[in-house]
Formats: structure tokens, C-alpha cells, sequence
């Protein structure tokens, strides 16, 4: 795959990868990417994924993980598809089973790319009835919370794992986040499900609620990024009640301590939690201008009853 490819394709493409194109213009393309059809939309990013500027691999890389599948489906079933392109796909989009079935099914697959997915789907066996971690989190109710939630030994979050932080002004964040202002929803969706933890990041802030609240239900997300999302403040009601629905989140005392604070904590929620406070943040509660008067009156109760 490192020799050049030789493809036949349009003006239009050829706008945004001729020689002499300068950056900005093939960065241009990949936002119009989303706007042709299928076979152009593929071909034109795989020409730039083999470009020489690291800003257009990369970002031509993303955009093309982040295909639809029905996308990917349409150019493996066309007759014209090139080959080396289908090797492209078969290692982007390895995990669609409907996208490998069909490249399984093309003679114009590479004997090397063949071998790959057949090894994946050995390594990997289908499971029909098997729910991913994501699903699981999405499906728990509050049924699933332990009645008996016992206060962790510790309050300073040593038993949360921290999340890596992340630095807005490095160049491969500024990369992604220029990606991400190109992507469409659906494309935006599947980078929330399962992208790293910098894609997380840009992707929780954003103002479509499907987007940010899928990134909830990423399954490698963890407690100390579910604790920085509680603690910068959360307009999506779906996070919140997502969250509440993961038991082994709500088994972290911070991370209880953070939905109580939190306004779009469901008040039920909220009193349940507070039960599970030692006295300490309780009295904190009791005082508190900032939460709501209920949750702040019944923590007055509940000190005035530990005093009897």
C-alpha cells in the first residue's frame, strides 16, 4: 500500500488535491467531503490520506473513520471501487459487519486486506445477544442503584480515577477540533461513541444534545472525566440522567457529591445521595445558597436528627 495509487477522478476532486493546492483549500475539502455523493465523498478522502501535511492526514483520517456505514457500504458495492481504496475501508471500518460482509463478497479486494478481516472476525466472533459496555449504561435504570450506598473511606478522590488532562492549545487537539466543526451529526455521533478521550472532550461541549449526551455512553469514558463534566456544568438533561442510571458511577462519593450540586440532578436522585454524605459535606449542604431549597432543607434535617 505504499506505492502511489492511480486513480481516475473528477474536477471536482481534483480541486483539492492537484499538486500546488495549498493547505487551507484541502482542508476546505474535507468539509465539503460530506456534501458528494458516496463514491466521491470516499474517493476524495482517501486521496487526502495520503497527503504530505500531517493536518490533512490526520484530519482526512478522522473524517474517514468517521464515515456512515451505508457511505462506506455504497462504494464497496460499486463496481468501480479501487482497490486499494477497499483496503482503506476494510481498516477503518473493520467493525461494521454489513460494510465487511460486502468487502468480503467483492473480488476486488486485496488478498491482503481479505486476510485481515477474516483474522478480525476469528479474533472476534459476532454475539448477537451480547450488549456493549455503551448499550448496557444506556439501558440501567435507577432499579439497578444499590439501596444500601455506603460512603467511600475517602473524600480528596484518590478512588476516582483522574482524567488525563487535556491542553486545548496543542496542535493535534486544535486538529480535531477543526474536524469536528466539519463533521455532520450522525458522523458526530459515532466519534462520541467511541473516540478518545481528547474527541470526548471537544464533543461533550457540543449544543446538539444527541452528540454530547452519546458521549456519555462512550465506553471507555471514565469516572474522573464523568467528575470534570459534573463539575464545569452539564445543560443536558440526558447526561445527568444517564450518569445517575450507571450504578458503578454512583458508587463514587465525589461523583455523588458532584450530582447533588448539580442543578439537572432529578430532586429524587439528589435526597437519595445526600443520605450517603458524611456529616461534614451535609452541614456544607445545610448552608449552601447554591443548590436547591429542598435538598439544602432536608440536610438541615438530617443534622438536626444526628444532634438528638
Amino acid at each position: 500500500m505504499s506505492d502511489a495509487i492511480k486513480l481516475k477522478i473528477s474536477s471536482a476532486i481534483a480541486a483539492y488535491v492537484r499538486p500546488g493546492v495549498p493547505l487551507d483549500k484541502k482542508l476546505a475539502g474535507i468539509q465539503t467531503a460530506p456534501m458528494l455523493e458516496p463514491f466521491e465523498r470516499v474517493t476524495l478522502l482517501c486521496c487526502l490520506l495520503k497527503d504530505a501535511e500531517p493536518a490533512v492526514k490526520e484530519a482526512a483520517g478522522s473524517a474517514f473513520s468517521a464515515l456512515p456505514g451505508e457511505v462506506a457500504l455504497e462504494y464497496v458495492q460499486s463496481p468501480e471501487a479501487h482497490p486499494s481504496l477497499l483496503h482503506e475501508i476494510a481498516r477503518a471500518h473493520y467493525g461494521n459487519r454489513e460494510v465487511v460482509n460486502a468487502l468480503l463478497r467483492t473480488d476486488l479486494l486485496s488478498s491482503q486486506a481479505r486476510e485481515f478481516l477474516l483474522r478480525q472476525q476469528a479474533s472476534s466472533p459476532a454475539e448477537p445477544e451480547s450488549k456493549s459496555p455503551a448499550q448496557e449504561c444506556a439501558e440501567k435504570t435507577d432499579d439497578d442503584v444499590p439501596e444500601d450506598i455506603e460512603p467511600l473511606s475517602t473524600e480528596d478522590g484518590t478512588q476516582i480515577e483522574d482524567a488525563a488532562e487535556i491542553d486545548e492549545e496543542d496542535e493535534e487537539f486544535l486538529s480535531k477540533y477543526k474536524v469536528a466543526m466539519m463533521m455532520g451529526i450522525g458522523e458526530k455521533i459515532k466519534m462520541a461513541l467511541t473516540g478518545d478521550k481528547e474527541w470526548r472532550a471537544i464533543l461533550i461541549k457540543d449544543a446538539n444534545k444527541l452528540v454530547s449526551g452519546s458521549v456519555i455512553k462512550n465506553a471507555r469514558i471514565t469516572d474522573g472525566e464523568i467528575l470534570n463534566i459534573l463539575k464545569v456544568g452539564v445543560q443536558n438533561d440526558e447526561i445527568i440522567r444517564l450518569i445517575c442510571a450507571n450504578k458503578e458511577w454512583v458508587k463514587n462519593y465525589l461523583i455523588r457529591k458532584a450530582l447533588i450540586s448539580c442543578p439537572k440532578t432529578p430532586l429524587p436522585n439528589a435526597l437519595r445521595y445526600l443520605a450517603t454524605m458524611n456529616e461534614k459535606d451535609i452541614a456544607g449542604y445545610a448552608k449552601s445558597k447554591n443548590i436547591s431549597s429542598v435538598v439544602a432543607t432536608q440536610a438541615k434535617r438530617m443534622l438536626l436528627a444526628k444532634k438528638r
